[in-house]
């Protein structure tokens, strides 16, 4: 009997833990190391798809706002130079002292003026000279034009900031609005001096009600707004 105790107890634990057991663990490992492998590359995968994705959207995204910002800027500068270029026309050819060779609308009073090449005596007779030293309407620097307070100017003191002069010549329409009025002394010769931009100076004797040689001037500098 005590021979037999050890057989019974080796056979019970065969029974439970057959040969192959170990072999079997190791299997089970291996299957769940490759299983585990599989799927952190998988993960990884997919994380650096997403990663490329989200990069290609925002590259996509950035420069359609380029393309965009860079259409709205060359929009603007096609439409500056147009103006620009359709501003710089001048009248061909070059108008002679006396003549006529535009009107000039003051629609806060009502009234459409000729224009007239020169500032002499004989020319402010006929309507408001164009100074001959300046540029021709629409130009981009300083056109002077000036008229007696007593005929086509009159009522001149009655417009404001914001009310527009409508100047038209062959060249086209030129529409500018009054941003200044001063008052100067008839030796003054600032009136005249040359602008960065498109200006139209209209000067008249001052003050308005003065009997005689007048000792001042009112001036109105105005900006172009619009070529047409």
């Amino acid at each position: 009997m005590p021979s037999s105790q050890p057989d019974s107890r080796g056979h019970r634990l065969r029974r439970f833990f057959p040969p192959e057991l170990p072999f079997v663990i190791v299997l089970l490992l291996g299957v769940g190391l490759s299983v585990w492998s599989l799927m952190a590359i998988r993960d990884q995968t997919m994380t650096s798809v997403a990663a490329q994705t989200r990069t290609s959207i925002d590259s996509s995204s950035e420069t359609a706002d380029s393309e965009a910002t860079e259409s709205a800027t060359a929009t603007d500068t096609s439409w500056i130079e147009g103006v620009q270029s359709s501003a710089t026309q001048r009248v061909d050819p070059t108008p002679a002292t006396g003549e006529k060779f535009g009107t000039l609308k003051i629609p806060a009073l009502g009234k459409s003026l000729p224009i007239i090449e020169g500032t002499g005596t004989k020319e402010l007779s006929k309507g408001v000279g164009h100074f001959a030293q300046s540029v021709m309407p629409g130009k981009p620097d300083n056109c002077v034009l000036s008229g007696h307070r007593d005929t086509v100017f009159t009522g001149l003191g009655e417009l404001n900031q914001g009310d527009v002069f409508v100047v038209t010549t062959t060249a086209g329409e030129f529409t500018y609005r009054i941003t200044k009025t001063r008052i100067v002394d008839d030796e003054d010769r600032t009136v005249i001096v040359p602008t960065d931009h498109a200006v139209l100076t209209v000067t008249t004797c001052y003050p308005f009600d003065y009997v005689g040689s007048a000792p001042k001037r009112y001036i109105l500098t105005a900006d172009l707004v619009e070529t047409r």
